[in-house]
């Protein structure tokens, strides 16, 4: 594996990590919102992740990186809450509020957070093993 590669795994992993950010705040804006009708209410999102093989020529200039190859809905059912006063309550009293559950999403966005930050030093471990290995030949 060259050096360049391990640039390219710990960027993918980023960008990985920043779409995983994004969608957690997404669902976290959205946790508390409802729609009159329950097929429209919002649901929780989640980024697929995947390691992908680059091929090239031959086996050994080969590399992996993350690619998210989608975002999937969750399919855990809604949250209904007894508030017979809401304008969006069915005929026995329930509203339909999203499947997100904020103290989850708190813990995903915490750990994407730390995934991210752990990209950032193995970019920055390469650089100095990079810097090092051309003093060398000083």
């Amino acid at each position: 594996m060259a050096i360049v590669d391990v640039f390219n795994v710990s960027g993918s992993g980023m960008a990985a990590q920043s779409l995983r950010l994004n969608t957690t705040a997404s669902n976290i804006a959205n946790a508390e919102s409802v729609s009159a009708d329950p097929a429209d209410t919002y649901r929780a999102r989640y980024p697929v992740f995947q390691a992908s093989l680059n091929n090239a020529m031959d086996a050994q200039e080969a590399s992996t990186a993350v690619t998210v190859p989608g975002i999937i809905e969750s399919d855990k059912p809604l949250n209904m809450r007894y508030e017979p006063d809401h304008p969006y309550a069915d005929d026995k009293g329930y509203v339909a509020y999203p499947n997100v559950s904020v103290v989850e999403e708190m813990a995903n966005m915490i750990s994407a957070s730390r995934s991210f930050q752990v990209n950032v030093e193995v970019m920055n471990t390469a650089k100095t093993l990079s810097e090092r290995l051309l003093t060398l030949g000083q």
